[in-house]
């Protein structure tokens, strides 16, 4: 009876998957439909009520340790105050922080007054309340701080890129929220909210998308990664400044970590050493960004952060048409770094699908000796692209084939994930499709990690 139960089990279990090369490419086919921008008055959208109520609040880390955050919002009718007050939960002594306000425009768009205010020393492990908008219309939110950095600290991470401001996404974002394991923070791969797609790079896209965000972006961090839709580069309505509407919005805590710039930069958050990088600003020998990396991974101290996670939009392997080797001059430029310093996951965005890969590694290539093709190495990182929160562009649904060997696993879904620490040697990652319930995963991994515990994690079969 227990034969005939386990034959049945691998029946089912393999009437989802299908093996190819030792990865898998999904067999769930989720029913095509349009993508659509949910209209401007969709509830999600709603400005809050109150004269000059802030509206798009949102929080990022500020510091590299995680003992700052900014707090960032827009008022639209007067610049009102530039006060944040806080205060630790069940403790009646509020302080105080100052920000400053700005304006941009963009070709016939005036902004609203974009707050910026650091909020500084605040202690490990904490909830704390703040309150945007003081002396006006006042609105309270609160967040946590990550636990002290550590080695053995458990956290949960979210993941969501490519996100837009569609039904779709609105789903993304629902699925995320109600996901039984919590993120803590959320680690954003690129592309915001794809107000490029419309004439004129109509910026009134980017208020509709903060208030849309602000539910989750007003309570925990959202640790942020540029895409090719925060470029803005405009010429033919006088728009020449890259990144102009992400940079007035957006704040990261780059100048921290030795940054010159807002794209590429560090953060510690309990036992994870996370490297953004700008897959769209140079990244050549010599350029900031690569002296910049070049210095950056020798400071990484895996008995301190065990976990070195590395954020960037365009993935280095992918396995659809679709953006099909985008990344491949980075990847060159960079791969032996990872491999080096034993880099755990990489995620990415930009590709609307989602993919998980092996420990692979390309990096005996040369133009002349045709070595090209990835080969296993478990000093490698693991290369994840998460492109699938739902925008107007819709699913990138045409693979290669056959799938190649790298490609462990493969699905044109909507979706996002979660990568949960355990302990400095297991984390536990799950991708979850948005058709299925919350607890449901469509795709997991348990992750060795690769400084303390660098054991074959593979997944295929043939690994």
């Amino acid at each position: 009876m227990g034969s005939l139960v386990l034959i049945v089990l691998v029946f089912v279990l393999n009437s989802f998957v299908m093996f190819i090369n030792g990865g898998i490419t999904s067999k769930y086919v989720r029913r095509l439909e349009g993508t659509l921008d949910m209209p401007l008055d969709s509830d999600v959208f709603h400005i809050p009520p109150g004269y000059n109520a802030p509206q798009q609040v949102h929080i990022t880390q500020g510091d590299v340790e995680g003992k700052a955050v900014i707090v960032s919002w827009v008022t639209q009718e007067a610049t009102g105050s530039n006060t944040v007050l806080y205060w630790k939960e069940n403790s009646s002594k509020k302080l105080k922080a100052h920000g400053k306000s700005k304006t941009y425009k963009f070709f016939n768009y005036t902004s609203g007054h974009i707050h910026h205010c650091p909020i500084r020393k605040l202690e490990y492990d904490t909830k704390y309340y703040y309150v945007v908008g003081v002396g006006q219309t006042e609105r309270k939110f609160w967040f946590f701080t990550p636990p002290e950095v550590g080695p053995d600290v458990p956290y949960t991470f979210g993941l969501i890129g490519d996100l837009g401001q569609t039904f779709d996404s609105n789903i993304t974002l629902t699925h995320y929220e109600k996901n039984p394991t919590k993120g803590q923070t959320v680690l954003y791969l690129g592309d915001l909210s794809y107000a490029d797609t419309y004439p004129y790079h109509d910026n009134t896209r980017w208020d509709t998308w903060g208030r849309f965000v602000e539910r989750s972006t007003a309570y925990q961090p959202w640790i942020w990664t540029t895409g090719n839709h925060e470029l803005d580069f405009a010429p033919k309505i006088g728009e020449t400044k890259p990144f102009k509407p992400f940079t007035r919005r957006y704040r990261t805590p780059y100048r921290s970590s030795g940054s010159t710039e807002t794209f590429w930069y560090s953060i510690k958050r309990g036992p994870a050493y996370i490297i953004v990088l700008a897959s769209y600003s140079a990244y050549g020998k010599y350029t900031p960004q690569y002296t910049w990396l070049e210095e950056e991974f020798p400071k990484v101290n895996r008995t301190e952060t065990p976990w070195l996670i590395v954020l960037m939009h365009s993935p280095w392997y992918n396995s659809y048409d679709y953006h099909y080797m985008e990344g491949e001059t980075m990847r060159v430029m960079y791969e032996p770094w990872f491999v080096k310093y034993k880099v755990d996951v990489v995620f990415a965005g930009h590709v609307h699908a989602y993919e998980r890969s092996e420990r692979v590694s390309n990096i005996e290539y040369n133009v002349v000796n045709g070595i090209c093709s990835p080969v296993k190495d478990l000093s490698a990182p693991v290369y994840i692209t998460i492109g699938d929160g739902g925008n107007l562009e819709g699913l990138a649904t045409n693979m290669t084939e056959p799938q190649p060997k790298y490609s462990a696993f493969r699905e044109a879904s909507f979706g996002h994930a979660i990568f949960s620490i355990k302990n400095k040697t297991h984390a536990h990652y799950g991708w979850h499709r948005n058709q299925d319930g919350y607890a449901v995963k469509g795709d997991t991994m348990w992750f060795c990690n690769r400084f303390w515990h660098p054991i074959d994690d593979s997944t295929s079969s043939d690994s």
